[in-house]
């Protein structure tokens, strides 16, 4: 684990034995989820999977997402999601697919108490909009996807800073860091003030880098070209 380290590791998946195994480890302080994520898992009943997930996991905040298209089948996926454990923070898109804004909706679940995530937030204009509708007793995560922003060719940081000053008055409301691209987003986003960085397995995996010697990584380096040369037979 990274010394010192104030934000807290989400880790991002739906396999069910990383999940286990990261809360095993003690490393990370939450967990999300998507429709997407699940599927590339191979899940097929959404419902079962969760329960089976909070089942394993009772102390732990866990995203799970609503996927519906209308706001009033959002609003009842999403009561019943809720439901399914205290752990649970609801995920609510931005937007739906007509880039029609969700921000009645939230306002309307936050004022009942759910514990939301707001997702695939890509602009400042929209943690505004969601800062203003928020109600300040009720936990509620933003989800900015810093990632993306920064697959653009935009540097995601100034944008990030200036969220954190939007939100910086709810105690109740997490900045999230979503869509990692490599470890050093970890020290990206906690500069930045975020609370939360969600990291996929491959990104826990490279924790034990942190602070490694860089001339021993060189050399570490050099010897795997060489072992990998010499177990490929090459010659010239």
């Amino acid at each position: 684990m990274i010394k010192n380290l104030k934000i807290n590791l989400y880790a991002d998946g739906a396999d069910i034995n990383d999940m286990k195994k990261a809360y095993s480890e003690g490393v990370v302080k939450g967990f999300t989820t998507n429709p997407t994520l699940m599927r590339k898992a191979g899940i097929s009943d959404y419902e079962t999977f969760a329960k089976q997930v909070l089942k394993e996991i009772t102390d732990r905040p866990i995203s799970f997402e609503v996927f519906s298209d209308d706001f009033e089948a959002m609003e009842r996926e999403a009561r019943k999601i809720a439901a399914w454990g205290k752990n649970v923070n609801v995920k609510i898109p931005i937007t739906n697919t007509k880039g029609k804004s969700s921000a009645a909706l939230i306002k309307k679940l936050s004022k009942d108490g759910l514990s939301l995530n707001v997702t695939a937030i890509l602009t400042v204009s929209q943690v505004q909009e969601i800062a203003d509708v928020i109600t300040p007793s009720s936990k509620t995560i933003i989800s900015v996807f810093a990632g993306r922003i920064a697959d653009t060719g935009v540097d995601p940081i100034p944008m990030m800073k200036e969220c954190k000053k939007i939100l910086k008055g709810n105690k109740n409301a997490e900045l999230l860091w979503a869509s990692s691209r490599e470890l050093l987003n970890i020290f990206h986003a906690e500069e930045c003030g975020c609370e939360i960085i969600t990291v996929t397995n491959d990104i826990l995996k490279k924790l034990a880098m942190v602070g490694k010697d860089l001339t021993d990584l060189s050399l570490d380096t050099v010897k795997m070209f060489y072992n990998d040369a010499q177990a490929a037979g090459y010659k010239i």
